[in-house]
């Protein structure tokens, strides 16, 4: 067991955010270089030649061995890592070993969809559980509504199980080919986010439901909620000012805890919906086997996933000050 030095302890008991901030910094810092170099090992790590593999058997071998020569794969490890970095260090991300056009452009170009899709979906998730699973919560107390909690119960388990492509494909054979209310596929518009947006953020959502409804009912079960309301408070006041606030950081931490498989799920959904974004180009990479849009599209989403939890943190933070206390 690690033992914190005594003038780190006083130092986070007198400034226990600045401490906070520098070791989940810290933290993030070290994950970023994790993520950097697994990054950089799993082009190396692939049985056979990369640049092989994406120019074809039929190449001629001037042509690979130039190919290699121009990456710095006929290098050593160690020298390969450091410029490696040092690209990273300028933005560079490489050059496709297709099309030979700079990675970094591909992410300029289709990262922002891919942003727009994870943020509109969190929002969703967090629109559709935080006052679903409060009212749920609320009606189903104390055995109440049985009936209701078996539907809720059921239905959340089984949405919360689907996969992403399942929802995709469903959404789209049920509201855009079925019903025509949507497009199909591709950004042509406002409408076009619906669908993927909600095949992103409906199993989270559904997980998120019956957190937030067992937080809501372990609330409602505390002591002092059963003095308000043997007080007779509104039940605006009673619901929404004592239970609320007491299970939203719980809550609000399950969720960001979702974000990874959240953003991890835009893959599928971006190739099933035609998407231009970060995801399609995976997977529309992974079959060319151009490994290097590949490398550098699961770094950007590795990196995206551990700044996004970091954020989540920092805000639960400012939402219980005492936690940064107690982190630090």
């Amino acid at each position: 067991m690690t033992t914190v030095p005594a003038w780190l302890g006083a130092m986070a008991r007198r400034h226990p955010w600045p401490v906070f901030l520098c070791r989940r910094v810290a933290r993030l810092i070290v994950s970023l270089f994790i993520v950097v170099t697994g990054s950089f090992a799993m082009i190396r790590l692939i049985p056979g030649d990369p640049v092989r593999a994406a120019l074809g058997v039929d190449a001629a071998p001037g042509l690979v061995a130039a190919k290699r020569h121009e990456l710095h794969l006929d290098e050593g490890l160690l020298t390969q890592y450091r410029h490696y970095l040092r690209d990273l260090v300028h933005g560079e991300l490489g050059v496709s070993l297709v099309t030979g056009d700079p990675v970094s452009d591909l992410v300029r170009t289709r990262l922002p969809a891919t942003l727009q899709l994870a943020v509109l979906a969190f929002l969703c998730v967090l629109v559709i559980a935080l006052p679903g699973g409060l009212l749920a919560g609320i009606l189903t107390r104390d055995g109440r509504r049985p009936r209701a909690e078996l539907v809720f119960t059921t239905t959340t388990s089984v949405v919360a199980g689907l996969p992403d492509f399942v929802l995709a494909a469903g959404l789209t054979a049920g509201l855009a080919v079925g019903l025509h209310l949507f497009p199909v596929a591709g950004d042509v518009g406002a409408a076009s986010f619906v669908l993927p947006v909600l095949a992103l953020a409906l199993a989270p959502a559904a997980v998120l439901l019956r957190i937030v409804r067992v937080e809501t009912l372990k609330v409602l079960g505390e002591d002092y909620l059963r003095a308000a309301r043997g007080k007779r408070l509104p039940a605006a006041s009673l619901y929404l000012r004592h239970a609320a606030p007491n299970m939203l950081t719980a809550s609000l931490t399950i969720a960001g805890n979702l974000l990874p498989a959240l953003i991890a799920g835009t893959v599928l959904v971006e190739k099933v919906f035609a998407w231009p974004g970060i995801g399609s180009a995976i997977a529309q990479s992974a079959v060319t086997q151009d490994y290097a849009v590949v490398q550098a599209a699961v770094l950007i989403l590795g990196s995206a996933v551990l700044v996004a939890n970091f954020l989540v943190d920092v805000v639960l933070a400012l939402l219980d000050p005492r936690s940064a206390i107690r982190e630090s």
